[in-house]
């Protein structure tokens, strides 16, 4: 699962990718807040005695660079919250610059007489003047916490106040005063020690919005835009490294042609000089960031601008956006024509990736926009670039985006995608595309489609996914009737054994999601005799409140595959110790068997517990498990805070084989392939190999005791068949990885910012020999997907490859 973006990412986890994006701590109630923080507090506006007609909630930015919002929301919670109490949710959009603030206005009442300020954003709900809770939280989805405890484990929350009476609050109590006439305020310094009551004290109401502006309409003046050109041109700002020489320092009166207008999220606009100085190492585009406010200019618009140049890090890991802040400018005139675009193609975009610097940064590596395609974008960086029938690489997202490649003939997957092949081969074609234009959003593409005709905007550079198009003008989709695969049925004597991630699946999900995934099960797999299941979560997903069974999510996935004609399937699991299974907050995801009982039976075993280990135990009969359902060593730090590995003991035929079922730890923390730091950190990877080396341990035993046991290890490893995950895993020939005898071409099973790869594998010992093998691609490379993977089987014959 992938939070843009999902847990099995390549760059970050489902909390961390999106906390990347916005530069938020991890978990900002356990390790305070540097950045945004909730400043002040006011539920009063409207009521009887109140001078200001609404309510509002202020946010300031403690740090030293602009503090992104888009994404993020303001919630608010009832002090003493009932049993139907929900969280109640603004949505926010733009940034804060450092040091300022962002106002976020509620619902009006009937009373008071000064409106405030104009608003940075702007909710409905109705807050009550004694007693509430405000949280500042990444992502849009309703907070379910209503204790104190249990918000304080919730690390989606980035700060939170507590008034009056509230139960839910940071620290030993919540802000006393808070009243129709009083708010309650943070301290100037903005110092955020997570108690609520040291931190803020109530007061007489101060709202103060981006620009500065108060209720009584008091804003610091602003200087004129320039009128005459200044020394400086953007390829001077822009530099031969990817650092501007001129980081920090005011430029006044730069010239340039509006290229492209960002209206919402991080609002600015882009200007490209008209008469560049000739090396292709110093870009001619730049950014402007305008905050919060909407820029007031037009494509076309010659323009001069002045402010201070600053270097933007958009995430953990990332390269900089080199850009201006706090602007001023002039329109000097409309309607000019723009510079030509850059034509990005198989020709133009080098075959090396980025150069290298040991692991450490490349920021001031003089760029070598010939040899390396990082090196040429970032000299691209803002500037007008053109692409022309381009195929897509990355199905579109929730987030109107998708990814195409220039390089058609580039690492190319049977089925239209682009292989993401070593660490060492990386794509250097690939690139993300959105709409600036909200009204002509991307449209809905496949992985195989095409992008036909010219795609033409400005070349910008994100967290996620590193460079991309901000497309003015967009090709149109050809649609390449890319299908869902079915795989064979197995024959009567072939046991078929079959992985799964449903992400994130729990029993308040919607029927659509079980009905789609059960036909994946039942139809597009030809129902297998044992399906190992990943990101099963409790039956009432991340509502935290100690519940770990997983009966209800089970009975309605099994009634679904029996709807979609599938077989009644039996279930086997054994559930998590509360929370500490790592993924969402109180989902407690875990690795379930499914079986059909008419073709295979599970031998129980008494015994198998969240932290009793499983062992290998040599009998007359040969090899057996200590338990079944059992856990793979539970208290080894390995599977701190992970899933752990389920073992079962089944029966085909007659005959005994062993599965075991895996989700190692995601991606998250990793640095990201297109970042500042070169050779990225891969820091996730330590976790994976040391839990690799657990289950290649428990294998070996049961191999130790009958060399010819028949095992199947399967499920989402979280890592590439050419990893170091691989390696440890696959030790002294434990496990064979079925991959591998797949073509290249057919070698995933997810795709990530438009690379096809492989995280969920099938793995089996030697005394399985010449078993079938099929990923089924059913989900990855499509826009309308039930998981962010495809699922995977393997058949084996009785009489033929199985036994010997």
């Amino acid at each position: 699962m992938q939070i843009h973006r999902s847990g099995s990412v390549l760059l970050t986890g489902a909390v961390a990718v999106a906390l990347a994006v916005t530069g938020l701590p991890a978990a900002a109630q356990a390790a305070p807040s540097a950045t945004a923080v909730i400043s002040e507090v006011y539920g009063g506006g409207g009521n009887s005695g109140a001078t200001l007609t609404r309510d509002f909630v202020e946010l300031a930015n403690a740090g030293s660079a602009p503090f992104e919002v888009g994404g993020l929301s303001v919630q608010y919670l009832p002090g003493s919250p009932s049993a139907g109490s929900q969280w109640q949710v603004s949505e926010l959009s733009g940034s804060i610059a450092p040091g300022g603030r962002y106002l976020v206005a509620q619902a009006a009442g009937t009373g008071g007489t000064v409106a405030l300020p104009t608003a940075d954003a702007t909710g409905t709900v109705a807050m009550a003047a004694g007693s509430g809770t405000v949280a500042l939280v990444s992502g849009t989805a309703p907070l379910t916490c209503k204790s104190a405890a249990d918000c304080a484990a919730d690390t989606r929350i980035v700060d939170l106040v507590g008034y009056g009476s509230a139960v839910v609050r940071e620290g030993s109590g919540p802000v006393p005063g808070a009243s129709a006439t009083a708010s309650v305020a943070r301290a100037a310094s903005l110092a955020d020690t997570d108690d609520n009551a040291a931190d803020l004290a109530a007061g007489a109401p101060t709202p103060v919005n981006a620009k500065g502006e108060t209720s009584g309409g008091g804003q610091e003046p602003e200087e004129p835009g320039p009128t005459e050109p200044g020394d400086v041109r953007i390829h001077d700002i822009q530099g031969t490294t990817r650092v501007s020489p001129l980081d920090g320092t005011s430029v006044t009166g730069v010239p340039g042609v509006v290229t492209g207008v960002r209206a919402s999220g991080s609002r600015g606009f882009w200007i490209q000089d008209t008469a560049p100085d000739g090396d292709p190492r110093t870009g001619e585009g730049l950014f402007v960031y305008t905050g919060s406010t909407a820029p007031a200019v037009k494509v076309g618009d010659a323009v001069l601008v002045s402010g201070k140049v600053a270097e933007y890090y958009p995430g953990t890991g990332t390269q900089s956006l080199t850009q201006i802040t706090a602007p001023r400018f002039t329109v000097l005139s409309s309607g000019n024509a723009l510079p030509a675009p850059v034509v990005l193609d198989a020709r133009s975009v080098p075959g090396r990736y980025v150069p290298s610097a040991d692991g450490g940064a490349i920021d001031a590596l003089p760029l070598d926009p010939s040899r390396y395609a990082l090196d040429l974008y970032e000299a691209l960086e803002g500037s007008r670039v053109e692409l022309a029938d381009t195929r897509v690489t990355g199905a579109t997202t929730a987030y109107d985006e998708i990814w195409v490649t220039v390089k058609p003939r580039e690492n190319p997957t049977r089925r239209g995608g682009t292989l993401y092949a070593s660490y060492e081969d990386q794509n250097t074609g690939r690139l993300k595309v959105m709409s600036l234009d909200p009204a002509r959003p991307v449209p809905t593409a496949n992985v195989g489609d095409v992008l036909k005709g010219r795609t033409t905007g400005v070349l910008d550079y994100a967290s996620y996914g590193g460079y991309n198009v901000q497309a003015t003008e967009l090709g149109t989709v050809v649609d390449k009737k890319l299908r869902r695969e079915v795989t064979r049925k197995q024959k009567k004597d072939e046991l078929a054994v079959a992985t799964y991630n449903v992400e994130n699946l729990d029993a308040r999900d919607d029927q659509a999601k079980f009905d789609t995934l059960a036909e994946g099960v039942a139809v597009n797999l030809s129902s297998p005799d044992i399906v190992s299941l990943e990101e099963i979560q409790d039956d009432n997903g991340a509502v935290n409140d100690g519940t770990t069974g997983s009966e209800a999510t089970l009975k309605r996935f099994t009634d679904a595959i029996v709807a979609k004609g599938g077989p009644r399937y039996a279930w086997r699991y054994i559930a998590p110790e509360n929370n500490k299974d790592g993924g969402e907050p109180g989902g407690n995801i875990r690795n379930v068997f499914l079986f059909n009982p008419q073709r295979v039976s599970f031998t129980d075993r008494a015994g198998g517990d969240a932290t009793t280990p499983v062992r290998a135990v040599d009998t007359w009969k040969g090899v057996e498990l200590s338990a079944s359902p059992g856990r793979i060593n539970p208290a080894s730090t390995a599977w701190a805070d992970s899933r752990k590995p389920l073992v079962g003991e089944f029966a085909f035929r007659g005959k005994p084989v062993f599965v075991i079922g895996n989700h190692f730890a995601s991606k998250g923390g990793d640095q990201p392939l297109h970042g500042r730091y070169q050779e990225p950190t891969r820091s996730s990877e330590t976790k994976r190999i040391q839990q690799a080396a657990e289950v290649n341990t428990f294998v070996t035993a049961l191999l130790k005791a009958d060399r010819s046991a028949k095992v199947v290890a399967l499920g989402d490893f979280n890592d590439f068949e050419f990893s170091p995950t691989m390696k440890a895993l696959t030790k002294g020939r434990a496990l064979k990885p079925l991959i591998a005898t797949l073509p290249p071409s057919e070698r995933y099973s997810y795709v990530f910012d438009g690379n096809s790869q492989t995280l969920d594998h099938i793995l089996t010992s030697p005394g399985i020999r010449r078993p079938d093998y099929d990923v089924v691609h059913i989900n990855a490379e499509f826009a309308d997907q039930a998981s962010d993977h495809d699922p995977q089987v393997v058949r084996v014959k009785v009489g033929g490859g199985f036994w010997h």
